[in-house]
């Protein structure tokens, strides 16, 4: 009889464990509108409240970590992170390293240049674009442009791409359609050159949370969270928040 209550209680310390687990989320928080640092060093942006209300949703805790885009994908295989929300494509090439939740942003990709300089994407050709390393972005214009003549520059950031370009260092910027809008608000005399990239090789069916390949259960609490907030229409007033004209 004792030992049947110890395992009870003993079962019933692990199921609180369970839900009271601290989700270690990764990121690169310098992607504003989805995830930045504001002036108090404080994780902001879509993607971060949309991890907060998932785990709120599915009473997990969580917590953010500020890490290289290229390292993100190395830092869930080794176990570093439990899973990694920034904006991430969801892909073939990577779907076979991690696991993905449900898409939760439907993606799109453009060219930004100084206003008037460029009708078209064709005319970047013999031209240099910054793109950040390690993205879909990247991958896209090197099977594709760069072939044609297009010079790509690889930077750690779109904050250093977007600022080189204003420093005439390079022509063209290539990012995601929302990280270039929300620049372009605070920066009128540049525009979008073309039209959008959609490109599902590339950038897929949209973005996903990613976790190591097997998580299934975190997997589970991940997705059930995030179709509870878009059924309950929290979902809605944070997308609202960030993209609502």
């Amino acid at each position: 009889m004792k030992k049947s209550l110890l395992l009870v209680a003993a079962m019933g310390l692990l199921s609180t464990s369970v839900l009271a687990k601290e989700i270690k989320f990764a990121t690169e928080a310098t992607y504003a509108p989805f995830e930045y640092l504001d002036d108090k060093n404080e994780f902001q942006g879509f993607d971060i409240d949309l991890a907060r209300a998932i785990c709120a949703q599915a009473k997990l805790e969580c917590s953010f970590h500020n890490q290289a885009f290229d390292s993100l994908i190395p830092s869930l295989k080794f176990r570093r992170y439990d899973a990694a929300i920034a904006a991430m494509d969801v892909t073939p090439e990577r779907s076979a390293q991690v696991d993905f939740s449900d898409i939760y942003y439907e993606n799109s990709a453009v060219f930004v240049a100084k206003k008037g300089a460029f009708k078209g994407p064709e005319e970047l050709v013999d031209k240099t674009v910054g793109v950040q390393n390690g993205t879909s972005h990247q991958s896209y214009l090197v099977d594709n442009w760069v072939s044609k003549g297009l010079l790509t520059v690889p930077y750690a950031s779109y904050q250093s791409a977007f600022l080189d370009m204003m420093n005439g260092r390079t022509d063209g910027v290539f990012a995601d359609t929302a990280v270039a809008a929300d620049w372009l608000k605070q920066h009128k005399e540049y525009a979008v050159v073309g039209t959008p990239v959609t490109d599902a090789k590339y950038f897929g069916t949209g973005f996903g949370i990613a976790v190591a390949k097997g998580n299934q259960e975190l997997l589970t609490q991940l997705n059930k969270g995030l179709a509870e907030i878009k059924a309950n229409g929290t979902y809605q007033k944070i997308f609202d928040k960030y993209f609502a004209q």
